[in-house]
């Protein structure tokens, strides 16, 4: 797949802002069912039935949840829709159904298989008529514009720089679900009984740590390599030390270098508080004193936890078996939210045309599983 459609700056009302567990955008199974929907409705027509879109980059520029509050005790903004019901007492108003919207505007780079040709202009005023009727992520597309649709063929560098200068400011929605698989691995390798969903709130949640009080220490070993600044000794010594508080504290896991000295050094010996302070370092308890410390990702980059399909819960069901469907035909399966692990990334970091397809979102089919 070598030709790309940009639906460029999209301006959507009222979006689904809640995805699973997570908020704040929508889920990429949104997306990619808006493009679904545009190539069951493209192959309907004789003179496109050879074109066919394949997978969907999101690019985010703008969003604004509809929330009020403090920023660690946001609440959605709700509304009755309708107001009232023709079958209730206008006195008497409906509940509130409890839903989380916003606004975005988000731009669509779409895979595209098939020639284009010299039909890019009737496919442009059919996806601008097309567009504007269906709903993204459950919201309304208040503005689209035919100009902003436009096709690429990026062969080179100098081409994907031209289409990711149109997207300027803007962030790309990119798949980390790998940081995830791997990180798992490593808890595991700690903790044998470590959960899956453990490793997804490494990434997800705002962690923050106690470490016991240790400036003195710290002091000690820098006036220590003031003093001796040719002694490499020293300077090792010093590292251990620093490359030790750039982690999370972690009872036990002192560098051996730093054990040694602080246990047999006369200074530290003569000096009560620092030996002390040491000892409470090595083995704290609930009266030590201590620094809360904010707890990085696994990973570096604008980490954040996203939803990325469904799993099956039950068995398929006839239709008939089950009251409430959408229609009276299709068979229905119970289902939960899958979630995973997404980066946001700024779209000056696309620089090949391989980059382009790498942030192509698909769909991937399996037994009980889609993603």
């Amino acid at each position: 797949m070598k030709q790309f459609i940009l639906i460029d700056h999209i301006q959507v009302q009222n979006a689904n802002a809640i995805a699973g567990f997570t908020w704040g955008f929508p889920a990429i199974t949104h997306f990619l069912g808006f493009i679904h929907n545009l190539t069951r409705k493209l192959v309907t027509i004789d003179r496109y039935q050879d074109i066919s879109l394949s997978g969907c980059a999101v690019i985010a520029h703008e969003h604004k949840a509809h929330t009020y509050g403090p920023s660690y005790e946001k609440r959605f903004s709700q509304s009755r829709n309708p107001p009232y019901l023709s079958s209730h007492d206008k006195a008497a108003t409906p509940p509130v159904i409890e839903e989380g919207k916003m606004n975005m505007t988000v731009s669509l780079l779409i895979g595209c298989d098939g020639n284009i040709g010299n039909r890019a202009d009737g496919i442009r005023e059919w996806l601008l008529n097309t567009c504007l009727l269906q709903r993204l992520a459950g919201g309304t597309i208040v503005k689209l514009k035919i100009e902003n649709i436009n096709f690429f063929s990026p062969g080179s560098k100098r081409d994907v720089s031209l289409l990711t200068r149109r997207l300027l400011p803007g962030f790309i929605l990119q798949d980390r679900s790998g940081y995830l698989a791997d990180h798992y691995q490593a808890l595991l390798q700690e903790n044998p009984e470590a959960e899956l969903l453990d490793g997804w709130l490494d990434f997800s949640a705002l962690k923050y740590g106690a470490r016991p009080k240790c400036d003195r220490l710290t002091k000690h070993l820098h006036l220590l390599a003031t003093k001796e600044l040719d002694n490499q000794t020293v300077a090792s010594l010093v590292e251990a030390w620093q490359t030790h508080l750039a982690a999370p504290y972690q009872q036990g896991k002192v560098p051996q270098a730093v054990k040694d000295y602080f246990s047999r050094s006369e200074p530290v010996k003569s000096d009560p508080k620092l030996l002390q302070q040491w000892q409470d370092y090595c083995q704290p308890t609930e009266k030590t004193s201590a620094d809360w410390e904010y707890v990085k990702k696994p990973k570096p980059g604008y980490l954040v936890p996203i939803m990325t399909g469904y799993k099956a819960i039950s068995q398929v069901y006839a239709n008939n078996e089950v009251a409430g469907t959408r229609d009276d035909e299709t068979d229905v399966c119970f289902v939960e939210s899958v979630h995973s692990v997404g980066e946001w990334q700024s779209v000056h970091r696309l620089k090949k045309p391989e980059d382009l397809q790498q942030s192509l979102w698909r769909y991937h089919y399996k037994e009980h599983w889609y993603r």
